[in-house]
């Protein structure tokens, strides 16, 4: 009897291993690919010119391929979706994990897991018909289609990620960290910001990592909002990210084209990793402290 349950859990953890193998290996296939793909055209077009560049015109007589413009984005639409988005989902999660009835619990998170099912597209349309005639009117500027409308719209859709992630985090704090720290004399408000966030804070940090992930990864919502030009990025005028340079473009591209924009699609690969990375260093850091 003994004997055949350590078979079974040969067997289990075999499978167990097995597909975790076949994760790493996808990941180096696409690893592989997109390298084999976007090197070429960085290294014909010159790695100064292609990634700063403050000019992209693939189909014009004499084509240039500067993606500044896209990696500025990029940047800053992910950061503004973070600085609008990571506070007011936070703050949602202390506040039904911690603070909200059971009723107003369950229908916030009814309407949380909702908002996360959307498709991307619906988000997009909906942008594109409320929002970008708000921001011309409310802004008396020439197009709504612009960086702050892509900010909005990221923003709201990164909610779901960080605020089902950190109230996971934020009820999985042992409760005798929160007993211990009422009975010093603290009030639920300083235990729950002083004691449990500290405490969830890795769990956070992941639900933040995840929204970066959406926010940066996002195309369609975004091309449907943000105009669709290859400017230098500012505030009130049309953009393009990185994603939606490759998605307004493969379908009809060829030749040096089309390997540019696998150069775009490992850049911004390149990039994702680059802020997994970071964050993770530091989350390890902290937890070696």
């Amino acid at each position: 009897m003994k004997t055949r349950q350590n078979y079974l859990e040969m067997v289990v953890h075999g499978i167990f291993l097995l597909l975790g193998l076949v994760t790493v290996a996808c990941v180096l296939l696409i690893t592989a690919y997109l390298v084999i793909s976007g090197i070429p055209a960085i290294r014909e077009i010159g790695i100064v010119k292609f990634l700063f560049g403050k000019e992209w015109a693939s189909t014009a007589a004499e084509p240039k391929y500067g993606i500044l413009p896209f990696i500025l984005t990029s940047v800053y639409g992910t950061a503004g979706a973070i600085v609008l988005g990571v506070p007011v989902g936070f703050l949602t999660a202390v506040y039904l994990a911690k603070m909200a009835p059971k009723s107003v619990k369950e229908i916030v998170g009814q309407a949380v897991s909702m908002l996360a099912g959307i498709p991307s597209v619906v988000y997009g349309l909906v942008g594109m018909m409320v929002l970008v005639p708000g921001i011309r009117k409310l802004f008396h500027v020439p197009d709504g289609a612009s960086l702050l409308a892509a900010i909005i719209v990221l923003a709201i859709m990164i909610l779901p990620s960080i605020i089902k992630m950190s109230v996971t985090a934020l009820e999985a704090v042992p409760k005798e960290y929160e007993d211990a720290s009422l009975a010093l004399g603290a009030t639920p408000e300083e235990t729950w910001f002083r004691v449990s966030v500290p405490a969830a804070k890795s769990g956070i940090a992941a639900a933040v990592v995840l929204g970066v992930g959406r926010a940066i990864g996002e195309a369609m919502a975004v091309m449907m909002v943000a105009g669709n030009a290859a400017n230098m990025p500012s505030l009130f005028q049309s953009v393009r990210f990185l994603t939606t340079a490759v998605a307004s473009e493969m379908s009809y591209s060829s030749g040096l084209q089309r390997q540019a924009l696998f150069s775009i699609a490992l850049v911004l690969f390149l990039f994702i990793m680059l802020i997994n990375a970071i964050l993770n260093f530091f989350l390890k850091g902290e937890k070696r402290s």
